[in-house]
This record gives structure tokens, sequence and C-alpha cells, in this order.
């Protein structure tokens, strides 16, 4: 892990001195506008999401964007036809080289805003976590990209709490965007914003609009990401909703923008909103907006097909989206001249029927102080244990059981936390074979689990290690860790050709209800 760290740093460094001579400048934010960092002027998103679904349904793997070279010496001639200044992509594998299809971006103005998740490392609203892993690979993604001059932002989650009943998620996101903000200031990057794209969910899209910008700055979003679809066919402002939405937004305190919008219930899209949005009654509010979809795919959002034999065809909706596009400058204001008066956040919102997230923040990943615990312990997971076995162990142990796992709880409702609720879920299973194993007074056959549990000579903490423990209230996890992690450089592994989906989530890549069924089983993961 070390040498991955140090061969990440040099990478990094590496980069950011080839990748200087002729750089975007830098968008930096203002209030709740965002702003070339050099002559001030405002900066308006024409954007697209930039990334292919699954070719394979079934297995989920899925091409880095950004890595993609042929992928981008074909597409990126036809983003700049489009007026595209900035592109998103969902996923990229930290592993493979970007430098190619970034430099193209540079060299076309198009800046990049990319999601920290993948979806096999992401935050799942449905059982919620903020661990290691998780902030191995958001913070493995921020080092691959942060050299670059044209990365725009970072979205630390993607329409992760998107109903009423599983708000207490949006803790564990929250958690990510404080602990990014923390690791780039600390990495010394520049200033590069983090921010989370919501759904338009009408019970709790002003609760999460409240909740995700409340409290202090350091876990407060950079700005806030919409993706909305609303507008179909040739609605209206009023029609659409526009109207109340850029009423919602005109005293938020950071940026705001659509992080996707192209409603495709009417076809072809007309992309008639195109001049609402980029007209004087929302350019005050909002900075523009990212149209859901570049490759045309069975969800029928493509604005563009690509084939086996490396070809693009544009389509209607390319040619529709070029017209509205071409038609509109929105005007904007100059930095030195901006004063803005909406510095206040949000009140958070408090818990009603449709609201359940606490305002008190899961604990920073800490992957030392994982690895402490779990050398502490006398009782601990077999080699053979896979993180797929953990659930029924956790069921077993913290439930039938009735063993006490409060040190490796994480309760977003209640906004209680145990010390070790963030590390990886087979660090988390040691602790409980470990509490397990010591509720039954370490009886010879209480650290067995069928043979997925053995016992070990519990190491003597000293060190790093006998004070993160202290902090950490020693093996029982009751205690609170304020020290922060290694802020080195983490990388994550993954395969060298693409990473493996396991499901997908309307909003990130959109795939037809058959297909999604398909590849989920019933399962539910989030591009968090």
């Amino acid at each position: 892990m070390w040498a991955r760290s140090l061969a990440s740093a040099l990478i990094a460094s590496s980069l950011l001195s080839t990748v200087a001579a002729a750089d975007l400048d830098p968008i930096v934010i203002k209030g709740s506008k965002f702003f070339f960092k050099s002559n001030g002027t405002q900066f308006f998103m024409k954007g697209v999401a930039y990334q292919a679904s699954p070719t394979n349904s079934t297995s989920g793997t899925f091409v880095d964007p950004l890595a993609d070279e042929a992928g981008c010496k074909r597409d990126i001639p036809l983003l700049q036809e489009l007026g595209t200044n900035t592109i998103r992509v969902y996923a990229i594998n930290t592993t493979l080289d970007h430098s190619t299809c970034m430099k193209l971006l540079n060299d076309a103005g198009i800046y990049v805003v990319s999601d920290l998740s993948e979806p096999t490392l992401s935050i799942n609203r449905n059982s919620p976590e903020w661990d290691d892993r998780l902030y191995e690979r958001y913070t493995s993604v921020v080092d691959a990209l942060a050299p670059y001059s044209n990365v725009l932002g970072f979205f630390a989650g993607n329409e992760v709490s998107n109903e009423a009943n599983n708000t207490n998620a949006s803790p564990f996101v929250k958690a990510a965007v404080r602990d990014m903000k923390a690791y780039i200031k600390k990495r010394n990057y520049r200033t590069i914003p983090v921010g989370y794209a919501t759904n338009d969910d009408a019970k709790i899209r002003s609760e999460l609009a409240d909740y995700f910008d409340c409290g202090s700055s350091s876990e407060s979003v950079d700005f806030w990401g919409y993706n909305i679809y609303s507008w179909c066919g040739k609605s209206s402002y009023t029609e659409s909703g526009y109207d109340q939405r850029t009423k919602e937004f005109e005293n938020y305190n950071v940026p705001s923008f659509f992080a996707e919008y192209g409603c495709n219930v009417v076809q072809p899209r007309v992309f008639t909103e195109v001049e609402a949005l980029y007209g004087p009654q929302m350019t005050p509010v909002f900075s523009g907006g990212i149209v859901y979809m570049y490759h045309q795919e069975a969800n029928d959002y493509g604005l563009v097909e690509t084939s086996g034999d490396g070809t693009a065809t544009k389509l209607v909706d390319f040619n529709n989206l070029k017209s509205e596009l071409a038609k509109v400058s929105p005007s904007g204001v100059q930095s030195n001249s901006y004063n803005p008066t909406n510095t206040a956040a949000r009140s958070c919102p408090t818990a009603d029927s449709n609201w359940s997230a606490s305002t008190a923040l899961p604990p920073t990943p800490n992957r030392e102080l994982c690895s402490c615990m779990v050398s502490a312990l006398s009782c601990v997971a077999a080699t053979k244990v896979q993180e797929k076995d953990t659930g029924d162990l956790f069921n077993y142990i913290c439930g039938e059981a009735k063993t006490d796992c409060t040190g490796i709880t994480a309760n977003g409702t209640t906004g209680v936390y145990g010390a070790y609720s963030m590390c990886s879920p087979l660090e988390r299973v040691s602790w409980a074979m470990n509490a397990y194993y010591t509720k039954q007074k370490k009886a010879s056959d209480a650290c067995d689990f069928s043979g997925s549990a053995k016992t070990q000579t519990a190491a003597a903490a000293s060190g790093t290690c006998k004070s993160l423990l202290s902090e950490a209230g020693g093996t029982a996890g009751t205690g609170t860790v304020t020290s922060s992690p290694n802020s080195s450089g983490t990388g994550t592994k993954g395969a060298a050709a693409g990473l493996t989906i396991p499901a997908f989530q309307v909003g990130a890549f959109k795939i037809g209800a058959g297909l999604l069924a398909a590849a989920l089983g019933g399962a539910t993961l989030v591009f968090a």
C-alpha cells in the first residue's frame, strides 16, 4: 500500500509538470457563481454527460471515457461542434492513464466534472456506509485528476437519497464531501470544489438542498447539481416548474446548475429549455447545465450513435441541441464587480416524516486505525472469508447472538457512529467476531463460525497505534477519533481494462427497466 501510495504521488507530481504549459484557465467560485480565474469572466456550463453504459448489462464492465484515446479523438471534435465547454463523467479507472484525453479536452476548451465513486465502491442508499474502501476510491480519483487545470469539480454523490425513506443515507455522503475537501486541502492541490447531484423529488428536494448547504463550510458542498427532467418537448418556463426551481435557489449561497437535463418523453428532443436556462430569468441563479447524454443507447437519450468500427453518427437530437445552444449567449457579471449578498448558509432541515438525516456525520475513515484495531484482536476473520460473506456473519453475531456491536455500527438517523464503523466490512466482521469471542469468555469453540474465524495473538499497541486506539476507546470503539488519516495518497485496486458494475442507478447510467432488472437481480447500488 505504501509503495502504491508513493507511486501515486510521483505520478501526480509528474503530471503537474507536464500539463502546466498550456493549461486551461481554472474555474473558481465566488459566492454563487463560477468564474474564469484569470480574467474574472463568469462561466456558464454548456455540458454533456459523456460516459457510455456497459455493452454487457450482466457483467457491467465499462470503459473509462477519459482513458479511451480512440473514443476521445473521435468524440471531442463533435463535442466542440455542439458548443460544449464541460463534460460530466460518472466513473473512471484510476489505474489507467488519462493524460491524452485530458490534453485533447484541454485543447478543445472543455472542462471535466467527475463523480468520485464507481458502483462497486459507492454509497448504497439502502445500507449506507462511509468506510476506508470508499475513502481510498474517492481520494484515488482526486489524485488522478487534480493535476489537470480543466477539472472543474467532483461529485461526492449522485441521487443517493432519492426518496423520503432513505434520507438517512445523506450524512454518509456529506461526510464524503467533508473528507474530500479536507483531503484536497491537505494534499496542497489547487482548490477544486466538491459538490453533490440531486434528483428532483418534490417531497425532499428542498430538504436535500438545505442539508448539504447547512452547517460548517468544511462540511457543506461547494456547488449544487440538479438532475431535472421536467421540461419535455415544447414546454415552458412555468409549465416545467423552472420558475419555481429558480425562485427556490435565488438565495442559494453556492453555485447551482443542472447536473443532468433533457427529458426524452417527447421525441425527438427539441431542447427549447436551453433558451430559458441560458436566458435572463435563470442565469442570475443557475450556472448552466449538462445534457444527458452523448451516447445513444437503449434508454434513447443519445446525441450521437457510435459503432464498433469506431465511427460516430450525429442524431437529430444532436442537431437540435447544437441549434439551440448556438442561439444563446448568457450574460453574466465580472468577478471584480460582483459582491455576493446571498452569503448565508441554509438552516438544517428539521426531522419529520420526510426527513431523517442527522446533522452529526460519520467519522473520517482511517485505514491505519482499522489495521491497528484488527492487530489488537484475539479472534479475526479467516483468510477465506470474502466481503460477500460478511452479511450473514453480522446478522448472526450482532443479531441472533445479541453481541453488542456499537463499536462498528453507524446510524445516519440518530447520528451515533462507532469509532470503527468506518472500517471495511472484513475489518468490521473481525471486530464482531472478537466481540463475540470475548463475550463467550474466549471459549475454545467461540472463535470458529464454521471455519470463518481464527485466533491470533493480539498485538500490544505502541506508537501511533497506541494513540489511535486510545482515541477510539480501545477495541470497544466507543471513543471519538480526532486524528486525520495519512494524506499521502492511496490509489485503488482496479482492473487494467475496465471496472465491473453490478448495478446502475437511474440518473447516473440510465438503462431500460428490463435491462435494469436483469442486471440487478433485485439489488440496488448507486453512483455516490
